[in-house]
């Protein structure tokens, strides 16, 4: 993915993550500022099935070929899925971080996490600043 973009409908935070949410379950993955900052992502390790996480804690790294980088959830809950297809194709989170590049699937536990959140306008604008 060449040019920068921040889709609509996601929910995204300062930490360059973003949340697509589909009913009490939030699809976690970076932003396309993330993946272009990080450079090739060569390593994913996620949290596992089952594991809590919490909004502003980790859910797992990327290792890229600049640097090993945490992922910071953007909502809390419980990890219901990970990605298993990015085992040994990891660059497609490079490729296509908000579909096939997707990281985690978490059960949100408290839903009003949402709105500390920023839409698509305010989190480009946030990258704007940078």
């Amino acid at each position: 993915m060449s040019e920068a973009s921040y889709p609509d409908g996601l929910y995204y935070n300062e930490e360059h993550d973003w949340a697509r949410v589909d009913g009490d379950v939030a699809t976690f993955g970076i932003t396309w500022y993330a993946q272009d900052s990080l450079g090739e992502v060569v390593f994913f390790a996620p949290s596992e099935v089952g594991a809590t996480v919490e909004r502003g804690g980790e859910y797992g790294e990327l290792e890229s070929t600049k640097a090993v980088s945490q992922l910071i959830a953007p909502l809390s809950g419980e990890v219901t899925e990970t990605n298993d297809a990015l085992d040994g194709s990891e660059n497609t989170v490079n490729d296509d971080p908000y579909g096939e590049g997707w990281l985690v699937k978490v059960r949100m536990s408290d839903p009003s996490e949402l709105d500390s959140l920023m839409d698509a306008a305010a989190y480009s604008s946030y990258v704007g600043s940078l």
